[in-house]
């Protein structure tokens, strides 16, 4: 005869109802702390970060509303835009798995070399026009060499007579000693140059250059005098131990903004059937990154429209800037769904948004006339 307590249908849901509320409120004290600590801007402990990551999709909404307190306190309701520009395209000889202008990529993409200043003269109107406050250049290729650091600054020095107090971003590939003193001679103020993954997983989306590579030519641009922009690439396959390390070997670098990218998996490109993020998981991977940069800007870059959807306005509420308009070889979503986005939001442009009152369908026409088709 079995000495166990008899127990009803009652008792088993009253049970796990108490479990669930002891987990429950471990949970909301723990979070209570991520929070805590960035907000003091105190260094969070990987573990924390690592259950930030897995917690269920359930209780991401929570975590957005808790860590957004972080972004709050030291962005308020800015949303800062950043406005991209291709300024040549294809013909690189890396071979990032990732990347649609990569040495063996299928991809059905524009090719051209260095565009001349006019191009950068006219990416910068058109930025203006659309309330960006940054202007980012990139170049494919493994880095520039004397002619196009030359013709870089040449378009910088043209578009800050035109407008000095726009921001000027350079995104060249590996550096080499003095090319980033002379970016910011000419007038760049920041240097982007992301790490994508870590270094333990670098190796499995590029075989051209390292991860050494990449943190060497951040400390380089730093050391020269521009201001370090590097951030990451998720939905490549890495694990969630390759994002923590990945986050940490940012924070080693100490940049001032740490871009966010999501994988677009494109046509043609190793990694063209890879899909595997969720909405939630990339809500969860920036509330790790707002907690571990609390006071740096956190840029939802390349992606969002892909992998947050329906939930990009919540991303708003962890990352405190975005790109508008294109990105380097695909369309983004339009200008006039962005600046709806934000203001629905109950956020604000920095800078005051576009300068000028155009129609959606201007807006839409001025983006597809650009060198980014």
């Amino acid at each position: 005869m079995s000495i166990l307590p008899a127990f009803t249908t009652m008792d088993v849901y009253r049970k796990k109802r108490e479990y669930c509320n002891r987990m429950n409120a471990t949970s909301k004290k723990r979070l209570s702390e991520l929070v805590e600590q960035a907000l003091e801007i105190r260094e969070p402990n990987r573990t924390d970060l690592a259950w930030l990551l897995t917690t269920p999709d359930l209780d991401t909404l929570e975590i957005v509303s808790a860590v957004g307190q972080v972004r709050k306190k030291f962005f308020g309701t800015r949303v800062k835009m950043n406005f991209l520009l291709n300024i040549q395209s294809g013909l690189c000889p890396e071979d990032c798995n990732y990347c649609s202008q990569a040495r063996g990529s299928e991809a059905p993409i524009p090719k051209y070399s260095m565009v001349e200043k006019s191009t950068f003269c006219d990416a910068a109107t058109m930025a203006r026009d659309v309330g960006a406050t940054r202007l980012c250049l990139v170049a494919s290729g493994r880095g520039p060499n004397d002619r196009e650091i030359r013709k870089v600054a040449e378009g910088v020095e043209a578009v800050k007579k035109i407008d000095p107090s726009l921001e000027i971003c350079a995104c060249l590939g590996l550096l080499g000693e003095g090319q980033a003193e002379q970016l910011q001679e000419a007038g760049v103020f920041a240097y982007n140059h992301n790490l994508n993954t870590s270094e333990n997983f670098y190796g499995d989306i590029c075989s051209t250059h390292t991860f050494s590579d990449r943190k060497k030519t951040v400390e380089l641009a730093k050391e020269e005098g521009l201001s370090p922009c590097s951030g990451a690439l998720f939905g490549m396959g890495e694990t969630n131990e390759d994002i923590l390390d990945t986050c940490y070997a940012l924070k080693g670098l100490n940049p001032d903004s740490v871009p966010i990218n999501f994988l677009i998996p494109i046509t043609g490109t190793p990694l063209s059937s890879l899909n595997e993020l969720t909405p939630q998981k990339c809500l969860r991977i920036l509330s790790v990154f707002r907690v571990m940069f609390p006071d740096r800007e956190v840029r939802i870059a390349g992606g969002r429209e892909v992998h947050l959807r329906a939930m990009q306005p919540l991303g708003l509420h962890l990352a405190n800037s975005i790109f508008i308009g294109d990105y380097l070889t695909t369309k983004g979503q339009s200008i006039e769904t962005d600046l709806e986005m934000i203001k629905d939001a109950g956020f604000e442009i920095e800078g005051g948004g576009p300068q000028k009152q155009q129609s959606p369908n201007s807006l839409e026409i001025r983006l597809k006339q650009s060198v980014l088709d």
